[in-house]
């Protein structure tokens, strides 16, 4: 990797960047599709801005790639995607808010209906436009099937289909539910969820609704759980390059084994300082180290506003010069400091990896999360909106 001071500022800027491989998406994706088949459709989870790897170039990659479908969270997003040019149909995963009714219409969004409240809202927005020449509104109803979170039970199957009995302007075009913990093999809970969801389709079909498109596997389900397939999956962490921590642990080999992923982001920064510090000195706020020996303290140009999080002030790492150097002090919002003393040739404007690779050395933030008792997409979204991202084939 080049050390000198100024190929990632492009104009200028803090030295911190995130690197994004679309080649490595692209990889990622037609590992997807080789797993699951050429007929059954893909969308491609994009929300919370592609997992903090930019949505308008994510999904323009996966596009060119063969996603047949894009999920985001709310019309801003889908906004967002449509007029970076994406073409394929856009499925808002939460559901609407009111307001948001003219903005889905005007960006020819798919909303999700949760609650049988939300049918009247969109109802009464496509009628208001018929004389625009709209017709109808294709939406996807969300069945909750045990996560208590977001969807209709089905002993609600009778309401849903009386009230959209009223609303002849809305479509039904899709069915779908969600797994709360497919990767964990040690709890009956997943396949519970799979019964329920097939209660559900079945009430709906006895109520003479076609489901239109079923789908139900996320990542976990997608690589460990084909009963659940259905016509089409939901990608997400496995887009970007990482496995869910499965239980029991074998499973999670068994998932690097069927589906080989690879990371497509890497998240760097410099040294923007060098200090010799004496044994017996504090570093940082609150002198929260204290050096145990003479050292060499490199400062970087990356805090918790960028995506560095506190909590690795103890135990964390970064990779310099393809050598892992513990974080030390507490890190704060534009800076961290970095224990170099056993690691020859430091210069300052060398690079500092915080997530990626570094000649062998590897930090990847699927095993920062584990050890920090979260998951990868927290850490992965974290990476703040300051911090610039290049994209790489």
């Amino acid at each position: 990797m080049a050390r000198k001071v100024g190929h990632n500022l492009r104009g200028g800027g803090r030295p911190v960047w995130a690197e994004i491989s679309l080649g490595t998406l692209a990889y990622n994706f037609r590992l997807i599709r080789k797993h699951v088949g050429r007929k059954r459709k893909i969308l491609a989870v994009v929300k919370a801005d592609a997992y903090g790897h930019g949505a308008r170039e994510v999904a323009q990659a996966l596009a060119r790639a063969g996603a047949d479908w894009f999920g985001v969270t709310c019309s801003a997003e889908g906004a967002e995607l449509r007029e970076s040019g994406v073409r394929q149909p856009i499925l808002l995963m939460t559901g609407s808010w009111p307001g948001e009714e003219d903005a889905i219409l005007r960006y020819r969004l798919t909303p999700t209906v949760h609650r049988v409240e939300q049918l009247r809202p969109l109802e009464r927005a496509v009628s208001r436009l018929r004389a625009a020449g709209r017709r109808r509104l294709g939406f996807h109803l969300k069945i909750d099937t045990g996560m208590n979170r977001l969807g209709i039970a089905a002993d609600q199957i009778t309401d849903f289909t009386e009230a959209l009995a009223a609303c002849p302007h809305l479509a039904l075009e899709g069915t779908y539910s969600h797994f709360a913990a497919a990767e964990d093999f040690s709890s009956a809970q997943a396949d519970e969820q799979e019964k329920n969801f097939a209660v559900a389709l079945a009430r709906l079909r006895k109520a003479g609704l076609a489901p239109g498109l079923v789908h139900l596997a996320n990542s976990a389900a997608i690589v460990s759980r084909p009963s659940s397939w259905a016509d089409m999956v939901r990608p997400g962490a496995i887009l970007y390059g990482y496995h869910q921590n499965y239980a029991p642990a074998a499973k999670r080999a068994e998932a690097d084994r069927v589906m080989p992923l690879r990371p497509a982001l890497s998240f760097r920064t410099r040294i923007i300082s060098l200090r010799d510090v004496a044994a017996g000195a504090g570093v940082g706020y609150n002198a929260q180290f204290v050096a145990s020996r003479p050292s060499r303290i490199a400062v970087l140009s990356a805090g918790y506003a960028d995506g560095l999080v506190r909590r690795l002030s103890r135990g964390g790492h970064v990779l310099v010069r393809g050598s892992k150097a513990p974080l030390v002090g507490i890190i704060s919002m534009d800076l961290a400091m970095a224990d170099v003393t056993g690691i020859s040739g430091v210069e300052v404007g060398d690079v500092a990896t915080i997530f990626g690779t570094d000649g062998e050395a590897r930090i990847c933030p699927a095993q920062v999360a584990r050890e920090l008792g979260t998951v990868t997409s927290d850490l992965l979204c974290g990476i703040g909106k300051r911090v610039p991202r290049h994209y790489v084939r």
